[in-house]
């Protein structure tokens, strides 16, 4: 494995699991939201946490793809926020937790697969080089880890846990 590689794998799980110095990542701004918070939406329209949680693996499925030149379809209806399931309990969410962390370790698996000199090169079809999508979705992740956390902010003051 390159040291470029490692440098984007190093990047990859700071902004998803491992400690980061700029605050809470992805995993731990996730972590403990109840199901009651993970539907809240502060209006109509707007994201919940679960529909950010989607978003988020749906676009590390979209990068892996694009970086294999693949057409996979990803695992829930609908493209970049995909649908909620049907049935929003806690088996559901956690089993869209699952997922998300499927699709991280596998977007890990292709970036440990790719030689070096192929993280700048252009994938088929695409404008950004593997380089250029993963240091994005590490951003992307970073981004959405923040969302998440003032979203539940938000649900934890107007929405009062179950007892």
């Amino acid at each position: 494995m390159s040291h470029h590689a490692i440098s984007l794998r190093g990047l990859l799980e700071e902004a998803y699991r491992t400690t980061a110095w700029h605050g809470p990542n992805l995993k731990t701004a996730l972590r403990g939201v109840s199901l009651r918070h993970a539907i809240w939406r502060p209006r109509p329209g707007r994201p919940s946490v679960w529909g950010l949680l989607l978003h988020c693996a749906f676009w590390k499925h979209r990068v892996r793809m694009r970086i294999l030149g693949a057409d996979e379809p990803f695992a829930r209806a609908g493209a970049n926020f995909p649908h909620l399931p049907s049935q929003t309990d806690a088996k559901h969410w956690r089993a869209d937790v699952r997922l998300l962390d499927r699709e991280h370790a596998a977007l890990l698996d292709v970036l440990d697969a790719l030689p070096p000199r192929a993280l700048d090169r252009r994938s088929r079809g695409h404008r950004q080089t593997p380089r250029e999508m993963l240091v994005g979705i590490a951003l992307h992740d970073t981004y959405h880890a923040g969302q998440i956390r003032a979203l539940r902010k938000l649900a934890e003051a107007r929405v009062p846990r179950a007892r």
